[in-house]
C-alpha cells in the first residue's frame, strides 16, 4: 500500500472548523450524538421492515403487489442502512459503545458484515477519499471507469447506460461476493484487512447463515421458489440502486477531485486532511426535508467527512458553519441545489469518464 500523508502540520482550516462547530454544541447544550430524532427513525424503520417482512410471508397477495411491496422492503432496508447503521458504525448513534456495536449489527441483518465495512468506509474510504487505488468506493473495475487515472476499456463509451444495471444488482454483489472476497484475501484493494478476532469470524459465519435462513430459506418454504425468486431480485434491486446511487452522488460527481496512489511508496497531499475532504466530496438536496430524512442526512457529505463521529441529525445546522469557514478560508464548497441535478452531474461524469482519452504526444 501507498503510504498518504497530508500537510497536517498547522491545520489553520480544521482547527478553526472545530472550534466554530463545538462552540455550538457549547452554546446549545447539546450531545455530539443522536437525539429523539435518530430514535423515532429507528422505532418507524425496524418496525415497518419487519412488519413488510412478515406481510410478504403470510398474506396471499397478486404478483405486483408482492413486487411492489418487495420493492418497498428494499427502499425500507436501504434507509435502516443509511440512518440507523451508518451512525451507529460511526459511533455516533449513541454515547453509549454497546447501543453503537449492537446497532450497527443491523448492517448484518442487511447481508453485510459491520467489521470488514467499519474497516472498509471508516478507516479507508474517509482518509483516503478519491485516492485511486486505496478508496474501494472508486476502486478499478472493467465495467466502470470513475476517474481519469482509472485504465479505460471500450465498454466504458456505455458506461452511462449499464451502471444503473451494475447499482441495481450491487447489493447482491456485496453480500454474496464481495464480503467475501474481502474476507478471505484479508484484503481491501491494497490495504491489509485488520485482524479479525475469534469473535468477529463466529459474527461473520453465524450472521452469513442467518441470512441465508431469513432471506432465502424461511421465504421459500412459504411462498415458494417462484414468488421469492422475484421478491427477492425486487427488494434487491431497489435496495442495491438506492445505497450506491446515494453514496455515489457524494463523490463521483463533478468539480470533486481525485489523488491517484499509483504504484509509489509514498505520497504526499499537499492540503491538510479537512481541506482534502471538502475538496473531494459534495452536497446535495440540503433543504429537502424528506429526502435527508429517508438518506439519514448523507446529502450532506461535506460535513459527514469532517465529522463522521457527530451524528447525522446535526449535519443541517452545521452546513452553515461549514460553508462560511470554507468562504473564510477560500476553499470552494461542492453541494448541489437538488437530487436530480446530483444526479445529473452523475451521469455525465460518467458518461465523460466512457469516452476514449485523447493520446498526449510529446
Amino acid at each position: 500500500m501507498t503510504k498518504v500523508t497530508f500537510n497536517n502540520k498547522h491545520r489553520v482550516f480544521y482547527n478553526s472548523l472545530k472550534s466554530s462547530v463545538d462552540e455550538y454544541f457549547t452554546n446549545n447544550n447539546l450531545r455530539k450524538t443522536g437525539n429523539w430524532k435518530l430514535y423515532t427513525k429507528t422505532g418507524v424503520l425496524i418496525p415497518s421492515a419487519i412488519i413488510i417482512y412478515l406481510s410478504l410471508l403470510i398474506f396471499p397477495m397478486p404478483a405486483i403487489a408482492g413486487i411492489l411491496l418487495s420493492g418497498v422492503f428494499g427502499f425500507v432496508l436501504a434507509s435502516i442502512g443509511f440512518n440507523i447503521m451508518h451512525d451507529a458504525c460511526h459511533g455516533s448513534y449513541s454515547s453509549k459503545n454497546w447501543v453503537n456495536d449492537v446497532l450497527g449489527l443491523s448492517l448484518n441483518a442487511l447481508g453485510g458484515n459491520a467489521f470488514i465495512w467499519k474497516f472498509k468506509h471508516n478507516i479507508i474510504h474517509h482518509t483516503y477519499t478519491n485516492v485511486d487505488g486505496i478508496d474501494d468506493d472508486i476502486a478499478k473495475s472493467p465495467l466502470m471507469r470513475q476517474c481519469t487515472t482509472q485504465k479505460w476499456v471500450p465498454a466504458h463509451r456505455f458506461q452511462h447506460i449499464y451502471v444503473v444495471l451494475v447499482y441495481a444488482i450491487s447489493s447482491l454483489a456485496w453480500v454474496f461476493l464481495m464480503d467475501f472476497n474481502k474476507y478471505f484475501k484479508k484484503r481491501i484493494v491494497s490495504t491489509p484487512l485488520q485482524k479479525m478476532d475469534r469473535k468477529e469470524h463466529f459474527v461473520f459465519w453465524i450472521t452469513k447463515v442467518l441470512y441465508v435462513l431469513f432471506y432465502i430459506a424461511i421465504p421459500v418454504m412459504a411462498v415458494g421458489w417462484q414468488k421469492w425468486a422475484i421478491g427477492f431480485v425486487s427488494f434487491h434491486v431497489v435496495m442495491g440502486f438506492t445505497l450506491a446511487i446515494v453514496f455515489q452522488l457524494a463523490h463521483v460527481v463533478e468539480h470533486v477531485e481525485f489523488e491517484f496512489a499509483g504504484d509509489k511508496d509514498a505520497m504526499k497531499i499537499e492540503d491538510e486532511w479537512a481541506i482534502y475532504q471538502v475538496k473531494t466530496t459534495a452536497n446535495f438536496a440540503p433543504k429537502n426535508k424528506v429526502i435527508s430524512w429517508f438518506v439519514g442526512g448523507l446529502n450532506y457529505q461535506v460535513e459527514h467527512h469532517l465529522f463522521p463521529r457527530i451524528s447525522h441529525v446535526h449535519y443541517p445546522a452545521l452546513r452553515n458553519i461549514v460553508k462560511q469557514t470554507c468562504e473564510k478560508f477560500n476553499i470552494s464548497y461542492n453541494e448541489f441545489p437538488t437530487m436530480t441535478k446530483a444526479v445529473a452531474s452523475h451521469f455525465k461524469m460518467m458518461r465523460q469518464l466512457g469516452r476514449k482519452p485523447v493520446a498526449v504526444h510529446s
